[in-house]
């Protein structure tokens, strides 16, 4: 396993982060396709075994469950300080007034909430999901700052927002000498890469550490297009995001396949090693529910790309509509 900084910090994260998605309760969450915890204990220690140290979950995902199971796990498998365990807040946990949002008092309730379910005492990286259309920004800011001054997370991250939001989130917290975001969690891969636009430069300059969602575009980067999972025929955010813009996306797909064979590896090292080669990624986030996800995703750290591979995967992309930086107002 290969190490990295995380942004302009100095916390050592694997190049390769296990997204807990996948771990929870399909009654619990509008996934069908997650896997319980006695299915998720032997990959999360699988990632140990492989030198994974980075972990990304939310409270939303399986309303918790996904945090239980991850904290369950790491508890006994696990170093605790050679770990680092990322969670996020802003989703709706229930109904009624203050179910959801940046708020400060859903922060300040939210934190300990998954800091119980983790069985932890602090998060190495506390992310606010998305952009919160009914919170100032100050309130927000200044909430996560008490957070980290309060030992309850080591740093802070954002996650799929428009640029000039990520940069009024930076600008309010040096203003007020408050804690900044030291990460941006976005939706990047090859049939998505609205993010080179802005935000990716923006990170570059402000030294933000970018850990990229979807980086396999849900499967589709990994398979002949004909070919369908349990995943892809029941997973409706993957139609949402990917549906509308398939028959461009096809074109590039094939020359995933194409430098895939050229190379003698399967296609997913090809979609991982892609963006491991952008100077801004510091690690993908890999969505796995089998131990052979695992082993392709830290296969691929192996795969070099000259700069020939990089052009003719890239040339084939047309602009594709903002999904991700989604308004909720």
């Amino acid at each position: 396993m290969k190490y990295t900084k995380l942004g302009n910090t100095g916390l050592d994260v694997s190049r390769i982060c296990l997204g807990c998605m996948g771990f929870g309760d399909a009654k619990r969450w509008f996934h069908p396709w997650v896997i319980d915890e006695d299915q998720s204990r032997p990959v999360i220690k699988k990632a140990l075994e492989l030198g994974i140290n980075f972990f990304d979950t939310a409270n939303i995902y399986s309303m918790g469950t996904s945090e239980e199971i991850l904290g369950r796990a790491l508890n006994d498998f696990a170093n605790r300080d050679e770990i680092a365990i990322a969670t996020k807040v802003h989703q709706r946990m229930h109904e009624g007034p203050n179910g959801g949002g940046l708020s400060r008092k859903h922060i300040m309730s939210e934190i300990d909430k998954s800091l119980k379910r983790l069985g932890t005492d602090y998060v190495d990286l506390y992310i606010i999901h998305r952009w919160d259309y009914n919170t100032p920004i100050e309130e927000t800011m200044e909430a996560l700052h008490d957070v980290v001054k309060a030992g309850k997370a080591r740093y802070i991250g954002a996650s799929a927002m428009y640029a000039w939001q990520f940069q009024k989130a930076l600008h309010v917290a040096e203003k007020n000498g408050w804690t900044k975001f030291v990460s941006m969690q976005n939706h990047l891969n090859l049939i998505y890469r609205e993010e080179e636009r802005e935000m990716l430069p923006l990170c570059k300059e402000e030294k933000i550490g970018v850990t990229p969602y979807s980086p396999l575009a849900s499967g589709r980067l990994t398979r002949d297009w004909s070919e369908t999972t349990h995943r892809s025929a029941t997973d409706k955010t993957q139609k949402s995001k990917y549906g509308p813009t398939e028959n461009t996306d096809r074109l590039v797909v094939d020359r995933v396949a194409e430098i895939a064979e050229k190379h003698g590896v399967p296609r997913s090292h090809i979609a991982i090693a892609w963006l491991l080669q952008k100077e801004t990624v510091t690690a993908p986030i890999i969505g796995a529910t089998k131990i052979s996800h695992l082993e392709d995703a830290t296969a691929a750290l192996a795969v070099k790309l000259t700069t020939e591979d990089v052009a003719y995967l890239e040339e084939p992309y047309v602009p594709h509509p903002v999904v991700g930086a989604l308004s909720s107002k």
